[in-house]
């Protein structure tokens, strides 16, 4: 049951062209089969096991939406999540020490949806505290902070193998330290570090024994601390998903070589990080041109797309993602007519009928040439709009739409999004390592 909070959520969200953050389930339709791909993946790793997975399909076939949705399925099941965005500006993806702060910034579970590290460690502190208890430790004694703090060092040690850069120990011991002597602020300015935030001053720093910042060196090193730590605080596992992979295709070349090489890297070391799901998305261009995916050899050997005579299994690499038709188009419509509650939802039903939702999908289909695959998210703002419409204007006659600058451009044989390609696309990128 989808409560009137999330209703509100939706259709906010879809007003804008942008894929909700709750409630997906509710209009999910025709993604039973991807769907039960990323809850078999869910189970491995709850099992332990590191996995991957790349979501592809082009413009309009919902990998944003798939890519959420696999967000509030992991966390039902118990797994934080981290949801990131490849960005040109603030996301480089071969600078390690990028991706880690993005990711844990965007850190969340299903009762702290964003920004989740303090609540996580929190939790984990507190399972340090109980155990100390059940072996006997008095928590009223003088000397029981004391002990915690070392247990703290102890397990984060044990927990990562050894693995675990020093300063991280030290941080959360710190952490623990300024939380009892009620120095919220300051234990504040540590997580912000421990985040990956460069804005913490070298006083903090100091008295905190650590030197500098996280760099892409050390970065995923921290990264499997925290994994440890989700764990570790009662959680199945951590989920990241790594969106909209095709920014890279419009960066400079040696950015996009780094970037790629960056990619790999990670899937190579997947299977180190336990009870960790990478879950990455792109369109074909990304995976299957020499420009993307195709230009760097060993990326693409480990995760190239089959297709055996037609058949295509859903366990490979690359999860494919099927573009919309019509019919799939106005199920989902009308299941947005049944959530609409704004206004009167009876007048809504009786004027935005299956057969104006059929006439809607034919009309917005064919400002983009017919091709109904790249329309879903044009399609969904103009439905929304015409609810609003209706609900505030109830005895109004419903107008005739005008087409959409992107159907416009569509009808044109313009692409939605377009880069310029450059001489060297065809070499490819040398294989490489970035820090790690």
């Amino acid at each position: 049951m989808t409560s009137q909070r999330d209703r509100e959520h939706i259709f906010e969200r879809l007003r804008s062209g942008v894929v909700p953050e709750r409630g997906l389930e509710a209009f999910a339709v025709g993604i039973e089969k991807q769907r039960a791909e990323i809850g078999r993946l869910l189970a491995l790793a709850a099992a332990g096991e590191g996995v991957f997975k790349f979501l592809r399909g082009g413009y309009g076939c919902g990998k944003t939406f798939m890519a959420r949705l696999a967000v509030l399925d992991a966390q039902a099941k118990g797994f934080a999540t981290s949801f990131v965005v490849v960005s040109d500006n603030d996301l480089h993806f071969y600078k390690f020490d990028d991706v880690y702060r993005k990711v844990v910034q965007e850190l969340g579970t299903s009762s702290c949806p964003r920004g989740a590290l303090g609540d996580i460690i929190d939790r984990w502190i507190a399972k340090v505290e109980n155990a100390l208890i059940d072996g006997g430790a008095d928590e009223n004694a003088p000397d029981f902070d004391q002990r915690v703090q070392k247990r703290i060092e102890e397990e984060i040690t044990s927990l990562t193998g050894g693995k675990a850069p020093e300063d991280l120990g030290r941080v959360l011991r710190e952490v623990f330290k300024l939380k009892q002597a009620g120095k919220v602020r300051e234990a504040g300015s540590l997580l912000s570090w421990l985040s990956g935030s460069e804005n913490v001053s070298a006083s903090e720093k100091k008295a905190a024994g650590i030197k500098g910042d996280i760099t892409s060196k050390d970065a995923m090193a921290y990264l499997q601390g925290v994994l440890e730590m989700v764990k570790a605080a009662g959680y199945e596992g951590l989920v990241i998903v790594i969106d909209e992979a095709e920014t890279i295709l419009r960066m400079r070349q040696d950015v996009r070589g780094k970037s790629l090489n960056g990619v790999r890297q990670i899937i190579d070391a997947a299977d180190r990080y336990k009870g960790l799901l990478w879950i990455f998305t792109g369109t074909p261009e990304f995976f299957d041109t020499r420009r993307g995916v195709a230009g760097l050899q060993p990326l693409h050997d480990r995760i190239q797309f089959l297709n055996e005579g037609g058949l295509v299994t859903m366990r490979q690499p690359q999860l494919e993602l099927k573009p919309f038709d019509k019919g799939r188009l106005k199920d989902v419509g009308l299941r947005l007519q049944q959530l609409y509650t704004m206004g009167d939802p009876n007048i809504v039903a009786q004027k935005v009928t299956p057969e104006r939702i059929e006439w809607l999908v034919d009309e917005v289909s064919r400002g983009f040439g017919g091709d109904v695959g790249v329309v879903p998210r044009q399609f969904l703002r103009r439905l929304v709009n015409l609810f609003d419409t209706v609900a505030e204007n109830p005895n109004a006659s419903l107008p005739e739409p005008q087409p959409t600058v992107e159907e416009q451009r569509a009808s044109e044989g313009k692409r939605p999004y377009e880069y310029q390609p450059e001489p060297d696309d065809e070499k490819g990128y040398r294989v490489s390592s970035v820090e790690f």
